[in-house]
């Protein structure tokens, strides 16, 4: 059973950075997957923070964190980070890596057929 697993929350001051890094395991590889990047905030609906396709060509961020998340995956280590800077306190959520079959330069909003459990981020004003 494939399973993504997501590490590098925690509480950081606003303007601090924060780096998640998401660990898949399991009878596949994540090498031929988009991957990205969700949050959810308290009584919120979950929503896309960033994707990169399987290639590692082709990006896509949501406008707020642009200019201040990178995406980024090691398919040697089956790994995929986020890594966050200039923290807001509307950044503030829970964080979930994802997996989706794509086409090799595909960014894909939603269709993700594998998700970690979530790691908590709270950035305090």
């Amino acid at each position: 059973q494939v399973q993504l697993v997501e590490s590098g929350g925690g509480l950081v001051q606003a303007g601090g950075s924060l780096r998640l890094s998401c660990a898949a395991s399991g009878p596949i590889s994540v090498v031929r997957y988009a991957v990205g990047w969700f949050r959810q905030a308290p009584g919120k609906e979950r929503e896309l923070v960033a994707t990169l396709s399987w290639t590692g060509r082709n990006t896509y961020y949501e406008d707020s964190v642009k200019g201040r998340f990178t995406i980024s995956r090691d398919n040697a280590k089956n790994t995929v980070d986020l890594q966050m800077n200039s923290l807001k306190p509307d950044d503030t959520a829970v964080y979930y890596c994802a997996a989706a079959l794509a086409t090799p330069q595909a960014t894909p909003k939603d269709g993700y057929d594998y998700w970690g459990h979530g790691t908590q981020v709270t950035v305090s004003s």
